[in-house]
């Protein structure tokens, strides 16, 4: 019996050493790249109302995707008060110790510092930041080791406010990138106390502004009068998102509702990103690494028993099946957007020449758009008309 395995076991190696992935993901420009709703735009006018005694704003971002889950709308609308980003989910998107997820880490973090120098190798001996400098924390719903880092960060911002009646903090960020689940963890842990906010797998439980929720105890002998508290508020989308790759980017880890991009077109797109990255994650599923997604949701199916009638495979079963997988960290833990030097760099290029682009309403991109199909048309009538 061993040597039929060992021969299977070497062409499996085989394959996917012969296995070239695809180079660029295409899809179709007429995916949906909006879920700016209704309360979306209430939540941004209540902030607004109550930002004068806001003291600090705690930005959520999913360290799957650092930079794409950045609102520009919650930076305009909240302007001018002290930020801590708050990269959440940060245990789904690399595997415990993987040595690359802590220097993508620095990296963002020096990206964060007010002064954005290029000497990394002074950043990577530098030690871990003081409470009152910090601007950017990784944390994990059950790491109570990073919650208590972001605690002493806001407990640090509190001292130095010295409000007699307590530091005011705002949760704020893209739906479904962990903000709820963010401040019952600032409670469970500061306060040790049960959480006080709704959570869910999908976006959209929090639709209205809550209640102030005390995270940090009073401690009138350390000039903290009141304490602290977090007010929860519901995720804000982009009216419209600038490229399609950031749309499926956000609709993978849920930043969108389930349904708004077709799951297979979810799933041809992670296994696009897993082709990339490592197909052997995926050996479990589907025999052979492959480029078709629809022979990867066949094998998912007939793996996993999502069969119709006669033993079809149902693709779209088992597509919405690999996406919840991922989503749990079952299918590959990495992040979405480049994190490296020439990464961050782009970024910020694109932020300081295009930034303003992002917030443009949906009608806005309607009339870009067609201005741009025109334009293409034209000069495709214009090179057949000069043509041989």
């Amino acid at each position: 019996m061993a040597a039929p395995l060992k021969t299977a076991l070497s062409s499996t190696a085989s394959s996917t050493a012969a296995f070239v992935p695809r180079a660029v993901f295409e899809v179709s420009s007429s995916i949906t790249r909006s879920y700016f709703l209704g309360h979306h735009a209430g939540a941004l006018s209540a902030m607004r109302k109550i930002l004068s005694n806001i003291g600090l704003v705690l930005e959520c971002r999913d360290s799957r995707v650092p930079l794409t889950s950045a609102n520009p709308l919650l930076e305009t609308a909240l302007a001018g008060r002290d930020r801590i980003v708050v990269y959440t989910k940060a245990d789904l998107c690399a595997p415990a110790g993987a040595r690359w997820a802590g220097k993508q880490q620095r990296l963002l973090r020096r990206w964060h510092s007010p002064v954005y120098r290029d000497d990394t190798a002074a950043e990577e001996a530098k030690e871990e930041e003081e409470p009152g400098d910090v601007r950017a924390v990784f944390t994990a719903e059950h790491d109570a080791r990073a919650v208590q880092h972001l605690l002493d960060a806001v407990r640090a911002r509190a001292l130095a406010a010295g409000s007699l009646t307590g530091l005011r903090a705002l949760v704020v960020g893209m739906p479904n990138a962990g903000k709820s689940t963010l401040l019952n963890a600032l409670r469970r842990v500061g306060m040790r106390r049960a959480g006080a906010a709704r959570t869910g797998a999908q976006p959209g439980v929090t639709r209205k502004l809550g209640t102030a929720v005390r995270v940090i105890a009073e401690d009138a002998g350390a000039g903290l009068d009141e304490g602290v508290f977090v007010l929860d508020t519901p995720g804000v989308f982009v009216p419209h998102v600038g490229d399609l790759e950031s749309m499926l980017k956000l609709s993978l880890v849920g930043c969108v509702k389930d349904g708004l991009v077709a799951a297979e077109t979810l799933a041809d797109y992670l296994l696009f990103r897993l082709n990339l990255r490592d197909p052997a994650v995926y050996a479990d599923l589907c025999a052979a690494p492959t480029n078709d997604v629809r022979e990867f949701l066949d094998a998912v199916a007939s793996r996993t028993g999502k069969l119709q009638k006669g033993g079809v495979p149902c693709r779209e079963q088992a597509a919405d099946w690999v996406v919840q997988q991922y989503r749990k960290g079952n299918l590959g833990r990495f992040v979405l957007d480049d994190i490296s030097e020439d990464g961050l760099a782009a970024y910020s290029r694109k932020l300081a020449g295009e930034g303003p682009q992002e917030s443009i309403s949906m009608n806005q991109a309607r009339k870009r758009e067609k201005e741009a199909r025109k334009a293409k048309n034209a000069a495709k009538r214009q090179a057949a008309a000069s043509g041989p």
